[in-house]
Order: C-alpha cells, then sequence, then structure tokens
C-alpha cells in the first residue's frame, strides 16, 4: 500500500512532544532519586530546546514562505504550529510545577536546599560576598540599553538579566540595562556552611540580584527579570557555492548565531512593559512568549547533582563490566580472529572499541587504520591513538561529519588537529550526513592481510558510551572486510559503492532491502505460514515503511516494535494495525539500539544499523545495516530486542490515538525492568567469567593443600 490517505499517521512533532512527557514522567515518577528526577527535567528542557531551533525553527520558515501543504499526517505548518504551542505550554507547566512542587520539598526534607535570593539569610548573604567579589563580579558586563532602536545581539540559549533602574533626576523613562549570565561561570553555588547543617545552593541570577548595587552604584533597581532566547537553527548548507565545506559549516554557524528568535522565555512576575519590550526588540511575537513559573532553563540545574551527589539521591553507581570475549590481558587481535565479538554498552564496557584503535596504533603490522567519527570526545583515547598511529606513519584516514547538528564548530577545530598529526581527513560527502559507524583495521598476517572490523549503533565517545544503550560487532569477516574497504572507497572518494557481499547502505539501498523483508513476511503470512517481525529504533517516521507493514498487519504478520522516540504509525487500528504493537522504553540510559530481526521462513535474518526508519535516514544520510550470522551474536542481540519488548516496568504502549499509557503488568507476572535485568545479566556473566578464569589458573595442589 502506498502511503496516503488509506495510511493513517500521527503528525512528527506532535509525536515527539508525546516522547518528551515521558521523560518529564521519569521526573514525575517518586521511585526515581530526587537528583535523578531532576536531571531528567533538565533533559526535558534541552530537548524542548534543539525541538524550537529544529522543528520549530522549520515550521515558521514554511508558515512565512506560505506553505499551506499538509504533512503525511493532514496537519498544514500553521496548525501544526498553533497544536505545538498549545501542548508546550502545558508541558512547561507541569515541568515547573513538577520542580517547584515535587522534587525542591523532597530535596530540602533531605537537608538539600535550592534558595533563591530572598529566602537566604543575611548571615549567608555576607558569606556570599567574597564569592560574589572575586569570582562573579569580575567575569559580568552590564551592558545599557540606550532605547534609540539600538539593541545588542544576544547569544541564544544563554541566561540574561534584564535590569530596569529608576529614572534618575530630570529623566521622565526608565533606564535598561543587560546582563549576560555566563559564559563560564556555574549556575548552581554552595551557599558556605557548617558541616552538619542544610546543604544549602543559590542559583547564579540570585547571588547576581543580591549585589546588584555593586553593579549599579547609586542607582535604584525598580525590577529584574531572568530571559533567554531561541533561534532558528534549522538553516540548509550552503555546500555548492562555498569554498570548501568547513567554510559552509562556519557560515552556517554564523546564521545560526543572528537567525530569528522563535522563543522569548521570560520569568513570570516579570512585568507586561518589560516582556513587551524585549519581544518587540527581538521580533518576537507575543505566543511564542512563554512565561516561566521558575527558574528560566533548567538544563543547567543539572549541576545540583553533582554538587549534591549522595547514596539515595542518585542511581547506584553502575560500572560497565568486561566483556569475557575481549580479555584486556590478552592480544585483540586473537581474539577477534577466534570469534567474532558482540558489544553491549554501557551494560559492558567500550574498552574493546578503544583497544582496537589503541592496539593498531601501536602494532607494528597494522597497515591502515579507516574510521567514520560523527560525534566523539575531542581529547579522549580514541582521537590520542589516531593521532599517535599517524605519527607513527600509518595511513590512517578519518571522514569527519562536520553537518553534525550542534557539534560543528568543536568537529571543524579537533579534525584540523589530526590534519595536523598526519591523518587523512575526510569531511563528509556533499549533500548528505555521513551517519554510518564503522573503524577498519587493516593487518599484515603471516597467512596474508586480514580486516578486523567494528560496526555499531553508538557514536565512538567513551563518555556517551557509558549512558547510552547500544550494540556493535567487532569481526574479521573476510566478505563484510571486502565490505568495509568499499564502503570507505565510495565515501572517501565520492564514487559510487561497488556491490556489497553482506552490508547495506543508505541511500542506495537500505530503503528497498527493509521493504523485501517486510514483503517477504507478508507473503509468508498471506500464504499461511508462520511470519513475524520484531524491530527496535529511536524513531518510525518513514511513510513507505508504515504504509508496507500496515498491509503485512493485514495479512496477519505478528509485528512488535520497541521506538523510543518518535513514532508516526498508528497501532491497534481496526483493519490496518491489528498485529501491530508498539513500546517505548524510557529509563536511566537513553535508549539508541537499532535491531531488527525478520522470522524469515525460520532462517531468521538478525540485523543492526545506524539508522532509524526516518526519511532523513533512508534517503539523506550515509548509513549501513550489518547482517548477523554468527549464532552467539544473534543470541546476543535478540535478547537485547527481548528485553525490551518485555519491559512491564519502564515502558509504555502506543494507543492508536497517538497518546501513550503505561504498560500495565498483569497480576501475577514477573516485574520486568529491562535495563536493571541486562545490568545483572552483564554482571553476572562477567563473575562467570573471573571465576573461570580463577579456576583454570588456580594450581593443581594435592587433596587438602590450600593455595
Amino acid at each position: 500500500m502506498a502511503p496516503g490517505k488509506d495510511c493513517p499517521l500521527t503528525n512528527r512533532e506532535l509525536s515527539w512532544l508525546e516522547f518528551n512527557q515521558r521523560v518529564l514522567a521519569e521526573a514525575e515518577d517518586p521511585s526515581v532519586p530526587l537528583l535523578e528526577r531532576l536531571f531528567f527535567l533538565g533533559i526535558v528542557a534541552s530537548n524542548l530546546d534543539e525541538f524550537f531551533m529544529v522543528r520549530v525553527g522549520g515550521l515558521h520558515l514554511q508558515c512565512a514562505a506560505g506553505i499551506t501543504r499538509a504533512d503525511p499526517s493532514g496537519l498544514a505548518p500553521v496548525e501544526t504550529l498553533r497544536q505545538v504551542r498549545v501542548r508546550v505550554r502545558q508541558q512547561v507547566a507541569d515541568q515547573n510545577a513538577c520542580l517547584a512542587q515535587k522534587i525542591l520539598p523532597g530535596l530540602a526534607a533531605r537537608q538539600v536546599s535550592l534558595a533563591t535570593g530572598e529566602q537566604l539569610s543575611p548571615e549567608k548573604t555576607r558569606l556570599l560576598e567574597p564569592v560574589f567579589e572575586t569570582q562573579i563580579f569580575p567575569v559580568l558586563t552590564p551592558v545599557a540599553i540606550p532605547g534609540d532602536g539600538i539593541f545588542p545581539l544576544l547569544t541564544p540559549l544563554s541566561n540574561y538579566l534584564a535590569v530596569r533602574l529608576v529614572p534618575g533626576p530630570g529623566k521622565d523613562a526608565p533606564r535598561w540595562a543587560l546582563i549576560r549570565l555566563g559564559p563560564g561561570l556555574p549556575r548552581v553555588w554552595r551557599v558556605p556552611g557548617a558541616a552538619g547543617e542544610v546543604r544549602q545552593f543559590v542559583l547564579l541570577e540570585d547571588l547576581v540580584r543580591a549585589f546588584l548595587p555593586r553593579l549599579f552604584p547609586g542607582r535604584a533597581v525598580e525590577e529584574t527579570a531572568v530571559f533567554r532566547v531561541t533561534r532558528n537553527a534549522d538553516m540548509p548548507v550552503n555546500e555548492e557555492f562555498a569554498p570548501d565545506l568547513a567554510t559552509a559549516m562556519l557560515q552556517l554557524l554564523h546564521e545560526r548565531r543572528t537567525g530569528p528568535c522563535v522563543r522569548l522565555e521570560i520569568e513570570a512576575f516579570a512585568s507586561e512593559a518589560l516582556a513587551a519590550a524585549l519581544g518587540e526588540c527581538l521580533a518576537v511575537a507575543g505566543e511564542d512568549v512563554f512565561r516561566i513559573s521558575g527558574p528560566v532553563d533548567l538544563t543547567s540545574l543539572r549541576e545540583l547533582r553533582a554538587l549534591a551527589a549522595e547514596g539515595a539521591l542518585c542511581y547506584p553507581a553502575w560500572t560497565p563490566q568486561q566483556n569475557p570475549l575481549a580479555d584486556p590481558g590478552r592480544c585483540l587481535f586473537e581474539q577477534i580472529a577466534r570469534q567474532d565479538i558482540p558489544l553491549v554498552v554501557p551494560y559492558e564496557s567500550f574498552d574493546p572499541v578503544l583497544r582496537l584503535v589503541e592496539s593498531a596504533a601501536a602494532d607494528p603490522d597494522v597497515r591502515a587504520i579507516k574510521i567514520v567519527l560523527y560525534r566523539t570526545s575531542t581529547k579522549g583515547p580514541l582521537v590520542r591513538a589516531l593521532t599517535a598511529a599517524a605519527r607513527s606513519g600509518k595511513h590512517v584516514t578519518a571522514l569527519i561529519e562536520l553537518k553534525a547538528r550542534f557539534d560543528e564548530a568543536r568537529n571543524i577545530d579537533w579534525a584540523r588537529g589530526l590534519e595536523e598529526a598526519g591523518v587523512q581527513v575526510v569531511y563528509g560527502v556533499r549533500a548528505l550526513k555521513t551517519h554510518a559507524k564503522v573503524c577498519l583495521v587493516i593487518r599484515r598476517e603471516a597467512d596474508g592481510v586480514r580486516h578486523y572490523l567494528h560496526f555499531g549503533t553508538g557514536n565512538y565517545n567513551e563518555a556517551t558510551a557509558r549512558i547510552y544503550a547500544d550494540v556493535g560487532l567487532l569481526t574479521c569477516d573476510p566478505a563484510l572486510g571486502r565490505d568495509a574497504a568499499v564502503f570507505f572507497h565510495a565515501v572517501t572518494g565520492f564514487s559510487e559503492p561497488q556491490s556489497y557481499q553482506k552490508l547495506v547502505q543508505a541511500p542506495s539501498g537500505l530503503r528497498d532491502r527493509l521493504l523485501e523483508l517486510i514483503q517477504f513476511e507478508t507473503g509468508q503470512a498471506a500464504n499461511g505460514q508462520p511470519a513475524q517481525i520484531l524491530a527496535k529504533m529511536n524513531s518510525r517516521v518513514d511513510p513507505e515503511l508504515i504504509a508496507a507493514l500496515y498491509d503485512a498487519s493485514r495479512q496477519g504478520v505478528e509485528i512488535r516494535l520497541c521506538v523510543r522516540g518518535i513514532c508516526c504509525l498508528r497501532p491497534g487500528l481496526k483493519g490496518v494495525s491489528e498485529n501491530i504493537t508498539v513500546t517505548s522504553v524510557v529509563d536511566r540510559f537513553l535508549e539508541h539500539s537499532r535491531i531488527f530481526c525478520f522470522q524469515h521462513g525460520g532462517r531468521e535474518e538478525v540485523f543492526f544499523s545506524s539508522a532509524d526508519w526516518m526519511p532523513r535516514n533512508l534517503d539523506r544520510r550515509i548509513e549501513l545495516m550489518v547482517p548477523v550470522a554468527d549464532p552467539a551474536c544473534r543470541r546476543r542481540l535478540l535478547e537485547i530486542l527481548q528485553a525490551s519488548l518485555s519491559d512491564n516496568v519502564k515502558s509504555w504502549r502506543l494507543l492508536p490515538d497517538g497518546r501513550y499509557e503505561r504498560t500495565r503488568r498483569p497480576h501475577g507476572q514477573r516485574a520486568i525492568r529491562s535495563q536493571a535485568e541486562l545490568c545483572e545479566r552483564a554482571a553476572t556473566v562477567a563473575r562467570q567469567a573471573r571465576k573461570a578464569a580463577r579456576t583454570v589458573f588456580e594450581p593443581h595442589l594435592p587433596p587438602g593443600r590450600k593455595a
């Protein structure tokens, strides 16, 4: 069935807001430790920031261009924008109510207090004066607003304190000034206190308010209010006329800093005069002004989690376990040559991936290292290893995607550092984003040249590997090695790829392969044979693939999906999607892996991929889907997939109308929290491996003797 009026879909933007509401539910959940709940509030706020910069910014551009064409869900841009504003206002209200009514009182009961300026005693204010004088006062720069129509360019997503001063003698109009609260200054400050006292903290803006006379000596302050602006960041990269991609990206970054404002957030108690004046100066319409009944910008309140962390207020610390198939005491190349090694982070350590590159850098038999870097830790061990490998004379190629949104400037900076070290840096592919996760190591061995590979669903970043749930594979499968070599030749040489033996690549073949797999299951069901599709991913938007799933459902294919974020598919519709269920898991780790399983007539086809089922991934990005042939690796990936689909503690069920409800656990059914069970499974396997190692190496002693 082709997508159209017979293919009912949910609006993408509204589905995304439903996802953010599920994150907010974690902040509202009393079973979640208090500082983790505060952390989830910060994630909700950070998500909304990007949503406004990109999705709402794009809607503004469409409305300004007079576009009235409806999206696949049937909503025109102006109607989508209207519904988004209504939904966001309610979400922001819920967010601030959660902070004020649940989290802060809960923390206060645990002797952790976030005080406003008015709540600070005179004694505490005096104790904070040296902090203000030495650390804050020298950094701040009040900027007077002359009132002649000239208004400074404000940095997006930076908090500002607007100050209205009482008119001086002979002056009729009030004077205004702005103070940028940062950068380089923490948002949360510890109030000095004796041991055993309540741990009290204060926000930067309240500290500044307490000492405003130091910034405006001799002037009376009539009003203050914190505000910040969000600018449209949904801008295309002008690759056609720029001399190179790096120059085009620098131009894009400049445009983002000066783009039109799509949101003004301001403290709820700000006067109408102040809000109207800022709205006029920033050209923000009234419907895009959001009055915040709490701190503006909850993202930085996550700082309190680090400052006040203690046992009961946070999740128990989780240490990723050592993968027993990648023993750090043995040669990694020998272990990969012996068997494929599945990797599951953060339940297991990301260390084998780093060791692959570090071992390759140090090994004299390694001839070349090739890797795709989308987002990485710029000063981490992987970049150091690539640098060392290039300086030792190895051929090192790094395809660095400069179009990784909001990481463009950072990627440009460290990419130039790699170039200076001798790494051959390729800045992506024109008109496409390279989102594939692959590393290829070419090593000369006694029996010839061997290709060692890592494929994954997540970025090469050891920091995010501790909080993102991803899967990967270490292998030296000859067919995959040949395919990886062909892939790198194509993307670095801007040529059409040769045919692959095993890999599937977007945009050249991934969509067709997925449709083929879905249609095979559809045919099986139509012929009365068992048919099933199990899949886990971040987003499911593509209308053509959704239409194919609807066709499969009509024929009786059992389809079970776990979709973390956006899902435009509507399950459970009579005569359309009755055989489809969709769940979403939101827990302490960010679900990020993409795993697909097709029953395929009893010859199960299992894949993992860097790509979600979205038009941008299938048509406008370079992605890879990797088949998993090794039985042990297939079982490991299916464990992850089945655990996610079976979760009945931290999962949500998508309803036919696009709303979500908590998964209801039938009476008597065992509680299954997938992430907790995967942690326990990883810990158990690691313990068993350590015990087995001790048994192997324990000296053989006569009976009754102890080692």
